[in-house]
């Protein structure tokens, strides 16, 4: 007679624990290393990294494919063969290496890494992906197990760069495991394979991910409530079948190139320039950072050519980066967002004012960006003839019907979550280019009034986000403002053996440990502080700034008279200024504030 599937798990447990008590018992009370093949010495905890330790518990879908003691020191990770991560995380702290491989229907396979460090705070840590790109994302796990996290990730199935979306192809399964099901599997499976490993339970679980890694947090805690007590959701892509549509509708808008309307790569940053130049002082400090995108007003006579009847005092009129009106009526459709041709309706918002110098990423590939015309072609059409030209909104609708591999992440009932008590912080860069930040507040905005009937304070209990002035697309900046948090992907933009955030890896510098306070300890997050270098990729260089990211619906302000490039010199309010203007009588810059109940203050 067969034993059930649970029977035989705790079966297989039982002897896993057994062996550690006896490996345990016989090694010597005082000595806290052995030696293996009289050679190589080991702590005691790498008495388990073996492939019969994983192996014992792992369901006949699954196999191990690598195990690896890693000294402290060391590297480990897939150099030659990670399509998507190809760099390896140096200087790791002393661990076990996990390879498992499972297969996930009959035609299709994913694989995840786990990293098990030898001192393990009993927190269970997965991390995200990138685009459409399949690599276990050895760099963020690296990062991960410096907290002393047990961390793990997925290749999502599949091995290709960000923007070769050809693997999905006639493929249904492989967008099954790109869309949810490697994520969802890798959890669940990894958390037995933690817990096998040390014996005990883990204690709190967590997810760190940015754009695709964003919308995989966000998909994972729908389907999946208990699967994380705190998620960090960094720019999420969850919008799938809308946000990659769109991109592939946005090539119409500027090609040809031969086209009046087409703005040129070369254009982007100075346009970008001239829009931070009108809008910089929203926030009553000029310090060539866009804090309030959402208030910023262009000035179009400003950025029209003077030939075509532009501003003649405007130096960028007069400049050979002006525009004409076609031009400046593409700017304005990204602007605008996802509008249905038929009607005029939006249905998804666009991007904001000082996310130009990113914008490449979607309007200027040789004539339509990959995220885009591929989701289209590979995805939805099952067509690699399609060509950007033919583009129609039929084409949305037909992807909204198919969701293709079930990758949006639109969900916005988070009760079971909520009531469990997880913790959702959300962030994205307000210049972001590619992910536009108004979609990252969309799904905040329908998921506030959805599981929260609206309500932003009662939300604020379990679901909180930041926008972060003059970030680009999960990290770095165009500007020179501080973006660097502890947010996903963000300590590999510095180095390969990075962590944290350089020289301040505290919670008030770390929104990843913010958010292990605020699950562990009930200490909500009110900000955290964001940092950039003198060059802003290299901590060696110097501290240029740092400043408050605060949690909506809070901004944050200067004083008025410390050095602006001082986190001390501002706060955290439900102050915002709008464009500067005058007093009629006192010739004073008025303030304006909006509190919670929707009442205004005008002060003079």
């Amino acid at each position: 007679m067969r034993c059930s599937g649970f029977l035989q798990l705790s079966i297989n447990l039982a002897v896993v624990v057994f062996s550690l008590l006896a490996a345990a018992t016989a090694a010597q009370s005082n000595d806290n290393t052995f030696t293996i093949n009289n050679h190589r010495t080991k702590s005691r905890r790498q008495t388990n990294c073996n492939a019969e330790t994983f192996a014992n518990v792992l369901p006949s879908s699954a196999k191990v494919e690598k195990v690896e003691y890693v000294s402290a020191g060391s590297t480990f990770g897939e150099p030659l063969t990670d399509l998507m991560y190809p760099i390896s995380p140096t200087n790791l702290p002393e661990l076990c290496a996990v390879i498992i491989s499972v297969a996930s229907s009959s035609v299709s396979a994913y694989r995840f890494g786990i990293f098990l460090p030898a001192e393990w705070n009993g927190r269970f840590l997965t991390v995200g992906n990138g685009g459409f790109g399949g690599g276990i994302n050895w760099l963020d796990m690296g990062a991960g197990v410096r907290y002393g996290f047990a961390v793990v990730s997925t290749d999502t199935g599949h091995n290709s760069t960000t923007a070769d979306i050809r693997w999905a192809f006639n493929q249904p399964e492989m967008r099954t495991d790109w869309g949810y099901r490697a994520v969802h599997g890798t959890v669940q499976l990894s958390k037995t394979l933690v817990a096998t490993y040390y014996a005990k339970p883990i204690s709190h679980s967590y997810y760190s991910g940015c754009s695709t890694g964003g919308r995989q947090g966000l998909k994972e805690v729908q389907i999946s409530p208990d699967s994380f007590d705190g998620v960090l959701v960094g720019a999420p892509a969850w919008y799938t079948d809308h946000l990659n549509t769109w991109v592939g509708k946005i090539a119409t808008y500027n090609w040809p190139a031969v086209d009046s309307k087409h703005i040129p790569w070369e254009s982007l940053k100075p346009i970008g320039a001239e829009i931070v130049r009108q809008c910089d002082a929203n926030d009553g400090v000029s310090d060539g950072i866009i804090s309030l995108p959402e208030q910023c007003t262009v000035n179009w006579t400003d950025m029209k050519c003077t030939s075509n009847g532009g501003n003649t005092d405007s130096d960028f009129a007069k400049s050979t980066n002006c525009m004409n009106d076609d031009q400046i009526g593409t700017l304005q459709k990204m602007y605008d967002g996802f509008v249905l041709d038929a009607t005029g309706e939006q249905i998804m918002p666009g991007y904001l004012p000082g996310s130009e110098a990113q914008m490449y990423t979607v309007l200027n590939y040789s004539d339509a960006s990959p995220y885009g015309v591929g989701y289209i072609r590979y995805f939805v059409l099952n067509d690699p003839l399609f060509m950007a030209e033919q583009y129609n909104d039929s084409i949305l609708q037909l992807a909204e019907s198919l969701d293709p591999g079930n990758s949006t992440a639109d969900n916005y009932n988070l009760t079971t979550f909520r009531d469990r008590g997880g913790k959702i912080l959300l962030y994205h860069g307000a210049a972001d280019g590619l992910v536009p930040t108004t979609a990252g507040s969309l799904y905040y905005n329908r998921t506030v009034e959805t599981t929260s009937g609206g309500n932003v304070t009662q939300a604020r209990d379990y679901f909180r986000r930041m926008e972060i002035p003059g970030m680009q697309h999960c990290g770095m900046t165009a500007v020179n403002a501080p973006w660097a948090f502890g947010g996903a992907t963000q300590a590999a933009s510095l180095g390969n053996d990075t962590y944290s955030v350089p020289g301040y890896s505290d919670a008030q510098h770390d929104i990843l440990l913010a958010l292990v306070n605020w699950v562990e300890k009930g200490e909500a997050v009110d900000q955290v502080v964001a940092t950039t270098w003198k060059t802003s990729t290299d901590p060696s260089s110097g501290v240029l700034r740092q400043r408050p990211i605060c949690m909506y619906p809070d901004t944050a302000t200067w004083d008025g008279s410390g050095d602006v490039d001082k986190a001390t010199s501002w706060s955290c309010g439900l102050v915002i200024f709008p464009p500067p203007f005058f007093c009629p009588v006192f010739g004073i810059v008025r303030l304006v504030a909006y509190t919670m109940s929707g009442v205004i203050i005008g002060l003079c």
